[in-house]
């Protein structure tokens, strides 16, 4: 009786791990909380197929986007996130461009009104809480992303080596000449300083040339606050495993934070840095450093909370589905990255900063068939559209539905906000450009089309 017993246990295990297998095999989108059974995980929703016994997700996000961090590619999660869902974006008046007139503090008079109000903020800003609570809703998340000071100094001397004076005065544009003797070359009040000196802390509102006797100080100070803001601290070392935890915090499927990078340069423009050097950025950018480390070890605490066993099982599942996305979209795997001038799509073009450093991007394959080329799905195209010409495509799309509800209120919204962000000028700006008329207001598929 009791050999009879044990081998019904038996085969009803051989069923469950079959039956596991099968759905393994082939299951396009993998069940979490199937896999959280066997890890011993935390549930959490993973596919729509789940959402209705699931939280509902979270719509209202200000996403500080952050330098040379990575923060493009959370960037364009959030704007496929936001039509996905139909959502609002605030996005700059044309004055300010593609950012919220940065570097100046944030105000709340540089969103579009036809962009208003919003769910989700995520163009540059330089942080201003106060203004942020003016403008969204009361139950906002505060996200942002911070990279390792080395890294992302080297990358930001390369970047802005033409714009930033600061670096531009530097003989043969040498980032060891400049470590050596940085007051040499920096100037505090100068034009793009920002760039050249604790990029994070003046990006995230703080003081960065705060006076030396007292920068450790003000740093931990600084972290604590912004501790108190951000519901999450990105680290774009351990990109996927934030990802994870942003998922978790906004209760969304995996599906909404597949991803492929963006705004990457090419391999030949970037230095390998000597841990003496490594030393040197730090020590220069003390306040950046000390935001990273607490802000680090703040995202690991997490991690190991959520069981870190879990965090590596979802982070393949991530790794996964985005393969099978790319799989669908691409033909196999991605198009190979190209410089600006051989994407043949003027609306793939990533922005090029100088003629010293290039951005590469995606040129996008043809699927051919028997009744001709056919252009890839729209959310595809998304994927590896660059920020300006996705902030563009966003703001036509948004200027439309807003013209179609409030016909009467856009002009004169328009022609106020112009007076508003002249006030805060030192000097005249130029008229805002009226907003685009609906027979400029093209369709996705005609603004994305491929150049002939």
């Amino acid at each position: 009786m009791k050999l009879e017993m044990s081998q019904k246990k038996i085969f009803l295990v051989l069923i469950a791990l079959s039956t596991v297998s099968l759905l393994l095999h082939h299951g396009g989108h993998l069940n979490l909380t199937l896999e959280a059974f066997w890890l011993g995980c935390p549930s959490s929703t993973i596919s729509s197929s789940q959402r209705s016994s699931g939280p509902a997700k979270h719509t209202s996000i200000a996403f500080l986007k952050t330098h040379k961090t990575a923060s493009s590619t959370v960037q364009n999660i959030l704007f496929r996130f936001a039509e996905r869902n139909n959502l609002t974006v605030a996005l700059p008046i044309t004055t300010c461009d593609h950012q919220f007139c940065y570097p100046r503090p944030f105000s709340s008079h540089f969103v579009h009104p036809h962009t208003t109000p919003p769910d989700i903020i995520t163009n540059h800003l330089r942080f201003s809480r106060a203004e942020l609570r003016r403008l969204m809703p009361n139950n906002t998340k505060y996200i942002t992303i911070l990279r390792e000071p080395g890294a992302m100094f080297e990358s930001l001397f390369t970047y802005f080596n033409q714009y930033c004076l600061s670096f531009k005065r530097v003989p043969n544009g040498s980032l060891e000449t400049f470590l050596d003797h940085p007051w040499r070359y920096y100037r505090p009040e100068e034009k793009d300083s920002m760039y050249a000196r604790n990029t994070l802390t003046f990006d995230l509102g703080g003081d960065k040339d705060r006076p030396y006797s007292e920068v450790v100080g003000y740093a931990n100070r600084f972290a604590a606050e912004l501790e108190r803001v951000f519901s999450l601290v990105m680290i774009a070392e351990y990109f996927d495993e934030s990802l994870v935890l942003l998922r978790r915090l906004l209760s969304w499927d995996l599906d909404d934070v597949l991803y492929v990078s963006l705004n990457m340069r090419t391999p030949d423009s970037k230095s390998s840095l000597s841990s003496e050097n490594t030393a040197k950025i730090r020590a220069w950018n003390t306040i950046d450093s000390v935001l990273y480390d607490y802000f680090n070890a703040s995202l690991w605490r997490q991690l190991r909370a959520l069981g870190l066993a879990c965090v590596e099982r979802e982070v393949l599942l991530l790794r996964q589905s985005r393969d099978r996305l790319v799989r669908s979209c691409f033909g196999g795997s991605l198009p190979p990255l190209r410089s600006a001038a051989q994407i043949t799509n003027k609306e793939l073009r990533p922005w090029q900063p100088s003629s010293k450093v290039a951005i590469v991007g995606y040129d996008l394959p043809v699927n051919v068939t028997q009744k001709g080329p056919i252009p890839p799905q729209d959310k595809c195209l998304k994927m590896i559209m660059p920020e300006v010409q996705y902030t563009r495509l966003l703001l036509r799309s948004e200027s439309l539905r807003y013209r179609k509800r409030f016909p009467l209120r856009s002009y004169q919204q328009t022609s106020r906000s112009v007076g508003q962000v002249r006030a805060h000028r030192e000097s005249p700006a130029p008229s805002l450009i009226p907003p685009p008329s609906d027979t400029m207001a093209r369709s996705t598929k005609e603004a994305l089309r491929l150049s002939q």
